[in-house]
This record gives C-alpha cells, structure tokens and sequence, in this order.
C-alpha cells in the first residue's frame, strides 16, 4: 500500500427529530469509522436535524448555530481524541436573520481549520432551501489537514463541474460531498427512480475523471416527509471507478482507501488539466450567451 493512502469513511444514517440525539449518533458512528481505521470521517449533510426544507416553516431556524459553536465544540473534542479529520455539514446562524448550509472541517488535533458554505441553493419542491440559507461567500476552498488536502463542497454543488474544477485547481486531492437527495416519497416508477440515482452518480463521476481527484459523498437514508432519501454513499476514484458503495435503505459507515499517489499517475495518463484553454473560457461568467 502506497504511504500516500488514507483511509475514509462516510457516514449514512437517517435522523430524528432531537438534535442532540443526532449529534451522539454521529459521535458514535465515528468512533466506529476510527476502529475500522478511517482518518478522515464525512458526515451527511445536517445531520444534526431532520431535513426541515421540505416546507417553508419558521421554526428550524430554532435549530441554527454559530461556528464555530456548541457542534463544533464537541467534534473537535472528538478530533483530538481519536486523531481524526471530521467534515460536519451543519445549519449555521451567522447572524440575526441570516443563515447558511455550511460544512465545518476539523483537523485530527481538534483545531477547526474553517468552513465552507454552501454556494448553489435550490429551490425545488421539496427542497425548499432558498428560504432558509443564504448563498455562500467564502468561495470555493481547500482545507490542509493532517491526511490529505480536502475540498468540501455540498449537494446541490454537486451538478455544477465549475465548483469542483475550482476546488481541484486549488489542490484538492479527496472532493467530499456532504448530502441531503432522495425521491419523492410518492414516485412508483422504479424507472425514473434508477434514473434520477444513476445521474446523481454519474455527475460526480465525472467531476472525478475531469479533475483527476477521488470524490466522496455522504448521503442520507430512511422517509422523512414526503422524501425518500436513497443512500447509496459512494467513493470515486480518479477514474471514474466506484471503489466503495453503501446500500440505499441501510446505515452505514462506508470505508475507502484513497491512494493519493494514483492522482499524478491518472493525471499523466489523461492531462485535462494540462490541456485546458484557459484562454478561451471567458465566457463562462456569463448567465446565456446571446447569438
């Protein structure tokens, strides 16, 4: 094995309606990442709650906390316990009035490195998220810890391959994806069902052979509401290769091991990096070309 290689996990639950209760499941899931060898654990996005943004409701914001803050607080004890990087999507209150969707990360000592929030907000039935969070302003970042350099990026970033081609410019090697996605409750086509799944997967698939990084995203499972959240964890390799899966109705601690060193060797083979027209991308600040 490469000294290159870290061992991952992501963890797969479904949650309830206690916070608290959520947070020790998570803790405890963890501690059983560590004991199957994970030196970087990936939580699923909000973990900490129900996913409240099926409807517009105003008493989540309840739920929303600083940070750093109480979650953060516990984790990084956790950290610098068990010598483990830890990436917690939580609901963040920066302010009176104003909320994010933010990923804190922190590093195996238990220093909290920083966050990342969330950019790109749907507004979807059943994902009602622009009337909780505000869009991201710290851009798209890579966090240096202890066992690799990281990008996180959230959910809905994942169909958008400017974000992970801007975290992997800046040097991520591992892309982590906490995550909130499933199926209406009440949609009985299992053909749309494997085909909504299947480009959600593919999606980031192809961030990971476009980028030459490994790619990891944590989702959710069990019924909440009226959403279906489908599971189905999965880590890529820079290929394009899935290398772990977890089931799509199970919990799960979902290992991978990410040998770092295979990143310039993918890279060599197939140089999209190298062979990009920076120059010619300019347009791509613009919302629709007009001809």
């Amino acid at each position: 094995m490469s000294q290159e290689t870290v061992s991952i996990a992501l963890v797969q639950t479904s949650c309830g309606e206690k916070p608290a209760d959520n947070l020790e499941k998570a803790c405890q899931k963890i501690r059983e990442a560590v004991a199957k060898g994970a030196k970087i654990v990936c939580l699923q996005e909000l973990f900490t709650t129900l996913y409240f943004c099926q409807t517009e409701d105003y008493e989540p914001f309840g739920h929303a906390e600083a940070i750093p803050g109480p979650s953060t607080d516990c984790l990084q004890e956790l950290a610098r316990e068990l010598d483990v990087v830890i990436v917690a999507s939580l609901f963040e209150k920066r302010a009176r009035g104003l909320y994010h969707n933010t990923a804190a990360v922190i590093d195996a000592d238990g220093r909290y490195l920083g966050k990342y929030r969330k950019m790109h907000i749907p507004d979807d039935p059943g994902f009602y998220e622009k009337f909780y969070f505000t869009p991201g302003d710290l851009g798209y970042r890579v966090f240096d810890t202890r066992y690799a350099r990281i990008g996180v990026l959230i959910c809905w970033d994942q169909w958008y391959p400017e974000a992970a081609r801007l975290v992997a410019l800046r040097g991520a090697e591992i892309l982590f994806y906490p995550t909130a996605i499933g199926w209406a409750a009440s949609e009985c086509s299992e053909e749309v069902r494997i085909a909504q799944q299947q480009a959600w997967k593919t999606m980031q698939q192809s961030h990971a052979i476009a980028n030459g990084v490994f790619v990891a995203a944590a989702n959710r499972v069990g019924i909440e509401g009226e959403l279906e959240f489908w599971g189905n964890s999965f880590v890529s390799d820079p290929f394009g290769q899935v290398i772990a899966e977890a089931a799509h109705q199970d919990e799960a601690v979902l290992m991978a091991s990410c040998d770092r060193s295979r990143i310039g060797f993918y890279r060599a083979h197939w140089p999209f990096l190298r062979d990009r027209r920076i120059e010619t991308y300019g347009e791509l600040q613009k919302r629709f070309i007009e001809e």
